[in-house]
């Protein structure tokens, strides 16, 4: 019996430093969030059934979300946070970005985030220019991106980076080469873009997503990432908080619209497993038995 609990502690001590870098601290909106395995599994709105969001003629929105990524894509694939009139992905830091790189502040083991808007030039589809910005992995990062006016704005955490450039985002998705949906995480496969080069799944949580037809964000003060849960406004169309209790798979719109998002291929809202410093294993072993 004491050999069995000698060796009880001795695979608790072990798990507690692999558990801290599993999983994830708490949301920094609290509450419960999006798990994606980054395998196959997503959130999606039907575009059978929802359409788009954003309405036609939308020159004025922002879109945003509390981000963590596990892990990192592979360097020709890229993991697709978010899609659709607004599409943000992370690329891998590979030698293709070698003149990005001297142009903006970047650390090894940064990915490189891409915000797009989707619209029309002439009767044709384009995608917004955009400005790459470094993201480093196992954190929090608030990733808004807004347009107003003649501004285009790429947000993460309280920085803000402008491209003197408006846009009225495309409400026609025909030309798209790859699902109209609406969707959290990837398509649940790897479409192909180019030779060698996929749209893939990423691989992390998500929490407080919230799509608006307004610039939320005043950039020239300070301080002006959200520190509580996103607000219902009227400004608000879809507003996701995915505190639903962990394993649930169907993730309520709080905007009042109905825009309720369903989890595919085992998405579903998680939270953190609290370790105690401590160590208390009693609770610990109780937690992990359950």
């Amino acid at each position: 019996m004491i050999h069995r609990h000698i060796l009880t502690c001795l695979f608790l001590f072990a798990l507690m430093p692999l558990s801290a870098k599993a999983f994830p601290p708490p949301s920094p909106a609290g509450g419960n969030y999006l798990v994606l395995d980054g395998v196959d599994d997503y959130a999606v709105l039907d575009f059978e059934t929802f359409g788009v969001l954003l309405p036609k003629g939308t020159d004025e929105f922002t879109v945003e979300a509390w981000v963590y990524l596990n892990t990192p894509p592979d360097e020709n694939v890229y993991a697709m946070i978010l899609s659709q009139q607004v599409g943000m992905r992370l690329a891998n830091d590979d030698e293709g970005w070698r003149e990005i790189k001297k142009r903006i502040k970047w650390q090894k083991g940064d990915l490189f985030l891409i915000i797009q808007g989707h619209m029309t030039i002439r009767g044709k589809p384009a995608g917004t220019p955009f400005h790459p910005v470094a993201l480093s992995p196992n954190q929090w990062h608030h990733i808004a991106y807004q347009a107003k006016g003649r501004e285009t704005i790429t947000i993460l955490k309280d920085l803000a980076h402008i491209l003197p450039q408006g846009t009225t985002l495309t409400h026609d998705l025909s030309h798209f080469k790859y699902p109209k949906d609406f969707t959290l995480g990837g398509f649940g496969e790897k479409i192909k873009i180019r030779e060698d080069y996929f749209w893939g799944s990423f691989t992390g949580c998500i929490d407080e997503v919230r799509i608006s037809t307004v610039a939320r964000y005043d950039v020239d003060k300070n301080g002006f990432t959200p520190r509580t849960k996103f607000k219902n406004d009227a400004k608000t169309i879809a507003l996701w908080h995915f505190d639903e209790p962990s394993g649930t798979q169907k993730f309520s719109d709080a905007s009042g619209n109905a825009y309720h998002l369903v989890g595919k291929n085992g998405a579903k809202t998680g939270n953190t497993l609290a370790l105690e410093p401590q160590g208390k294993l009693t609770t610990t072993w109780g937690r992990l038995k359950q």
